[in-house]
C-alpha cells in the first residue's frame, strides 16, 4: 500500500496562487453579501439642494425641510442678495 500522508509533499506556490486568485474574484462574480446593499437602498430618501448664507450649496433631506420652521415664505430679491452677500 502507498503511504498517502502529506508529510513528504510540500505545498508549492504554483498550487496556492490559483486558489488565492479565485478567492479574490468571488466579490466580482456576485457571491458577496448583497443583502446589506438592498437595505441601504430602501432607506434612501429624497434630497433637495439648498443655498446657505455664505453661498455654498448643501443637500438636505426633504423630511427635515418639512419639519423645519418657516420664517418667511416669500422674500424679495434685495433681501436675498443682502443675505447672500453678508460680510463674513
Amino acid at each position: 500500500m502507498k503511504n498517502t500522508s502529506r508529510e513528504g509533499k510540500k505545498i508549492s506556490r504554483r498550487s496556492v496562487l490559483p486558489i488565492l486568485g479565485g478567492s479574490l474574484l468571488l466579490p466580482f462574480l456576485g457571491f458577496g453579501n448583497n443583502d446589506n446593499f438592498k437595505e441601504t437602498n430602501s432607506n434612501n430618501e429624497a434630497y433637495q439642494t439648498l443655498l446657505k448664507s455664505d453661498g455654498t450649496v448643501v443637500k438636505v433631506k426633504v423630511s427635515t425641510i418639512k419639519k423645519s420652521k418657516v420664517i418667511k415664505k416669500r422674500i424679495s430679491n434685495k433681501s436675498l442678495l443682502s443675505w447672500i452677500t453678508k460680510k463674513i
